[in-house]
């Protein structure tokens, strides 16, 4: 799935609840990552954000979002990876979550959007405990797809957490 695909899914009725939740998959690196798709509002291709002074590097500026400014997080950069060229499959995942008691949208820039993943309740594995150098609380959890380890990110501590500074290695 690319920024090209038929994003459809993104509206069908969801799934009942013991049938599973259903997580958008992208791709940074060769690492498999997952946001539920209850918190996707949109997807875009890339697009050059507006760069705001004295801001870290993981954060690549803000877009204007029908009227409504939305920053945009470059995961790789925050999650301590080095930075790559933006290319035609690199997409922005705009997300809406609630962090501190308030709604807010934000941009993930991420290499590919991969597929939608259906994962029931029971198919979700806890993170393992890492010692304190590990930080973790960005992850919800682990779930399987084929032969690849999907992380699924926990936004609402993501989105508490934005002013992180990305050389702290997150995850």
């Amino acid at each position: 799935m690319n920024d090209r695909t038929n994003l459809s899914l993104l509206g069908q009725d969801h799934e009942e609840e013991d049938q599973g939740s259903q997580f958008l998959t992208f791709i940074l690196g060769t690492e498999h990552y997952g946001v539920s798709i209850l918190s996707v509002q949109e997807i875009r291709g890339w697009e050059a954000a507006t760069r705001v002074p004295n801001t870290p590097s993981h954060l690549r500026g803000v877009v204007n979002l029908r009227g409504n400014i939305v920053p945009v997080y470059d995961l790789r950069l925050w999650f301590g990876m080095s930075e790559q060229e933006y290319t035609k499959e690199t997409v922005v995942i705009i997300v809406r979550t609630e962090a501190d008691n308030e709604e807010r949208s934000f941009g993930l820039a991420v290499d590919a959007v991969s597929d939608v993943l259906l994962v029931r309740e029971e198919q979700i594995s806890n993170t393992p405990i890492f010692d304190a150098s590990v930080p973790t609380e960005y992850i919800h959890g682990l779930a399987s797809q084929e032969n690849d380890m999907v992380m699924l990110l926990d936004l609402d501590s993501l989105a508490s957490s934005t002013a992180m500074p990305a050389d702290q290695g997150v995850v």
